[in-house]
C-alpha cells in the first residue's frame, strides 16, 4: 500500500482547468492589444460572467493566469515548477517531483498514512536490540551499528512525517489548501479561510469521497470536478446595511441563500447549514457569483 500510494502520487499528473476557462480567440486578441488594466478586466469579467467562479484577488480582480492564458478556476493556482495552472492545489512536493492537487491529494495523505506506519513498524521492530545495544546485552558485531542506525532514522522519519501528516490531516478538517492557509480566498464580502469548510464531517468526504470502504485505498474517489466546489458566504441584509452605515454599526443579519443540489454530492441531504463565529453571528451555505 505504501508503494502504490507513493507511486500515484508520483505519476498522476495534475489536473488543470477545462477548455471553458480559456479566453475565445477574440478576446484573447483584445486583451493582448489592450494596454490599460481596466479595459483588460473588463474583457475578462465580460469572459467570466457565465463561469462558476466565486473568488477573486485581492484587490477585486479577476484571476487570469498570463502564461497559461486562462481564467482561473477558485483554488486553482499556476505551479512555476510544472509550469500548469492546477486545480485546488496545496503545493509542489519535491519529494515526489510532482504537484500535489485536486488530482493526487488523497494518494499523498494515504503515502503520508502509510509511510507513517512503516516508520513505526521498522521502530518497534528494532527497538529490542536497540535496548540490547543501551544494556551492552547485544553481541559485539557491526550488526550493533546497523541496529543503531535503523532506529535512528526510522525514529525521526516517524516524528517529521507525523508533524507533517498532522498538518494535513487539519486542513482536510478546515478544507484548506496550503496556499489558502497563508493566503484565504477573497470572496464577495473579503477574505475568507473558512469560505470553503463545510464541516469536519462533508470535508472529509469531499477529499475521500462517499464510500468509505475505498477511503484507505489509493484510488481516485474525491468528490466534484475541481473547478467548482460549495461555498459558505455571509451576505448581509441590504436594509440592515442601509441602517447600519447611517446609524452605528449594528449586528448583520443574513439571508439564507440554498447551495445548488446540482453542484456536488455533498448536498444531497441538507441543501444548508448554520454556524456561529467570533465575527460574525450567522454563517450560511450559498453560492454567490461577484461578477
Amino acid at each position: 500500500m505504501f508503494v502504490w500510494s507513493y507511486g500515484k502520487t508520483i505519476f498522476t499528473s495534475p489536473a488543470t482547468p477545462s477548455n471553458e476557462f480559456c479566453l475565445s480567440k477574440l478576446d484573447k486578441e483584445q486583451y493582448e492589444k489592450e494596454e490599460r488594466p481596466e479595459i483588460q478586466q473588463e474583457i475578462l469579467r465580460r469572459a467570466a460572467k457565465d463561469l462558476p467562479i466565486y473568488t477573486t484577488t485581492a484587490s477585486r480582480a479577476i484571476r487570469y493566469c498570463d502564461r497559461c492564458q486562462l481564467i482561473k478556476p477558485d483554488r486553482c493556482h499556476h505551479c512555476s515548477a510544472c509550469d500548469v495552472c492546477v486545480l485546488k492545489m496545496d503545493h509542489h512536493c519535491p519529494w515526489v517531483n510532482n504537484c500535489v492537487g485536486f488530482s493526487n491529494y488523497k494518494f499523498f495523505l494515504l503515502f503520508l498514512m502509510y509511510s507513517l506506519l512503516y516508520c513505526l513498524f521498522v521502530a518497534a521492530t528494532v527497538l529490542q536490540y536497540f535496548i540490547k545495544f543501551w544494556t551492552n546485552e547485544l553481541p559485539d558485531t557491526h550488526a550493533k551499528f546497523h541496529v543503531l542506525f535503523l532506529f535512528f532514522v526510522a525514529a525521526m522519519f516517524f516524528i517529521s512525517i507525523l508533524s507533517l501528516f498532522s498538518y494535513h490531516c487539519w486542513l482536510v478538517g478546515k478544507n484548506r489548501s496550503t496556499i489558502e492557509t497563508f493566503r484565504a480566498p477573497t470572496f464577495r464580502n473579503g477574505p475568507d479561510k473558512n469560505g470553503f469548510s463545510l464541516g469536519c464531517s462533508k470535508n472529509l468526504r469531499e477529499v475521500f469521497g462517499d464510500e468509505k470502504k475505498y477511503w484507505l485505498l489509493p484510488i481516485f474517489t474525491s468528490l466534484g470536478d475541481g473547478c467548482t466546489f460549495p461555498t459558505r458566504l455571509v451576505i448581509m441584509d441590504p436594509e440592515q446595511l442601509a441602517v447600519s452605515s447611517q446609524n452605528e454599526p449594528a449586528k448583520s443579519s443574513v439571508t439564507t441563500r440554498p447551495l445548488s443540489e446540482s453542484q456536488n454530492r455533498l448536498l444531497a441531504g441538507d441543501c444548508q447549514w448554520v454556524e456561529t463565529g467570533p465575527e460574525e453571528e450567522n454563517v450560511k451555505s450559498g453560492f454567490c457569483n461577484p461578477f
